[in-house]
């Protein structure tokens, strides 16, 4: 039996870091795989961690789950940095 969705449960998964020091990463409520693409300074998104109270996720399964869709970083830069 599955869970009840717990909008107060909050998910990251770290999908990339850039050169320029900024942390790509999906943040979820409730649910992991209903996310949000953001992006912060390294430092900002320890403060957000732990504001949050996240459960990080692993890098696992971050690619798309089908051909027609994409990730917004995938269709503005040509792939992942």
């Amino acid at each position: 039996m599955a869970s009840a969705f717990d909008p107060f449960r909050k998910f990251v998964r770290v999908t990339g870091e850039r050169d320029d020091g900024f942390v790509e990463f999906d943040f979820a409520l409730g649910e992991p795989e209903l996310f949000a693409e953001m992006m912060l300074t390294r430092a900002a998104f320890e403060d957000f961690c732990a504001a949050q109270n996240v459960v990080v996720l692993d890098a696992a399964g971050t690619e798309p789950a089908s051909p027609v869709s994409a990730r917004l970083n995938d269709v503005l830069n040509g792939g992942p940095r």
